[in-house]
């Protein structure tokens, strides 16, 4: 199946903000030997064993972010949506969100930019109760799709599958948010919905209580889209760019550190978010947590291959843009292709693959 451009779904409402002030950040980029302030946006109401662990607490309790001379703070937003307006209002200087998102805030005039990719695999699948009548992608029509929220990169993937499988997602499927976790279990089992829109690590968290669920198929035209990548204004580019380097270096070397012990990565998570131990001793959660990080982890990381030989951190290719502006449109989110040098700078990520890799390698080793 291709990616049909038929929706008729209206683009995706985001007001066109003017260019923010200086935002949130306390230090100049001029001055390299202080330490800036950074707010990050996390795309999502609450912290979870997933990106805001394999790259700001490992950053945090691993020293990553002290060697930068960083000190970043972390804000939750209701989906990517939401953090690519935090980022564009001047409320976080950075946020990991969905390209879609970060696309339309672009053709709707919001001077917001990438400067380098996160999760470079698709993450996103359809669930269904193993009993389920929905056996294929078709037999959508008509059906309730629990999506995260209507502002989250699970409603421009849901609607785009529909497009894909043939459906007009304006009028063949109904969107119903459930966020995650047992919410989005208890929508699914008490029959509000009939499937879940979710990423992997969501269904793994689901997956830890027991939990059965049957995936329905990605075709073909999913391979290759970049979903969640790190996003700034055009105006914190210009003027903080030595900060951003060393914020994505940290992010980085602390992602691969997870990708080699993601055990002592989700230690670290609770060390630096103690929320997410919900009242509960570590040794209790740890083997769930971090079999739910892993999930996350394998989204950001080469599909082959080994640590040892993971490079080119944050590289997305011409052909990734041009799968990934495509899906944009089919989701409805945009109406027109935009153009790559109005949305990506990669100039950041020669000085963020500065590190030696063997070095976090061997510390996370090393770790308990």
């Amino acid at each position: 199946m291709k990616l049909s451009l038929r929706l008729g779904l209206g683009v995706a409402v985001l007001a066109a903000l003017s260019a923010c002030a200086d935002g949130p950040s306390s230090s100049s980029d001029g001055d390299s030997g202080a330490r800036a302030t950074l707010q990050l946006a996390v795309p999502s109401a609450v912290i979870a064993p997933k990106e805001e662990v394999a790259t700001h607490a490992v950053g945090d309790a691993e020293g990553y972010l002290a060697e930068e001379k960083l000190r970043v703070e972390v804000i939750n937003t209701d989906g990517s949506v939401a953090a690519v307006q935090a980022v564009a209002s001047g409320s976080a200087d950075i946020a990991p969100a969905d390209a879609g998102a970060i696309l339309a805030a672009r053709e709707k005039g919001v001077p917001v930019k990438v400067i380098g990719g996160l999760v470079r695999n698709w993450p996103w699948r359809m669930a269904v109760r193993p009993g389920s009548e929905v056996s294929s992608p078709a037999d959508l029509k008509g059906k309730k799709i629990g999506v995260i929220s209507l502002a989250s990169g699970s409603a421009i993937y849901a609607r785009a599958y529909a497009s894909d499988a043939g459906l007009d997602a304006a009028k063949d499927v109904d969107l119903l948010p459930v966020g995650v976790g047992a919410q989005a279990l208890a929508a699914l089992e008490d029959g509000r919905v009939d499937v879940l829109a979710l990423y992997t690590q969501a269904y793994t968290t689901i997956e830890n209580t027991g939990t059965e669920l049957r995936y329905l198929d990605n075709s073909e035209a999913f391979d290759g889209i970049r979903s969640l990548t790190y996003t700034v204004t055009e105006k914190t580019l210009k003027e903080k760019k030595e900060v951003l380097t060393r914020y994505l270096r940290a992010s980085y070397k602390a992602l691969l550190f997870s990708a080699v012990n993601p055990d002592a990565a989700m230690r670290d998570g609770y060390q630096t978010f103690p929320k997410l131990l919900t009242g509960k001793k570590a040794d209790d959660r740890i083997a769930d947590d971090t079999r739910t990080l892993k999930a996350w982890i394998e989204t950001a990381v080469p599909a082959t291959g080994e640590p040892e030989n993971f490079e080119d951190w944050g590289a997305i290719s011409d052909v990734e843009w041009d799968k990934t502006v495509a899906y944009t449109r089919t989701a409805g989110q945009i109406t027109k292709d935009v153009p790559l040098p109005e949305l990506w700078d990669g100039s950041l990520l020669g000085g963020a693959n500065d590190f030696d890799p063997a070095a976090v390698i061997a510390k996370a080793k090393a770790a308990g």
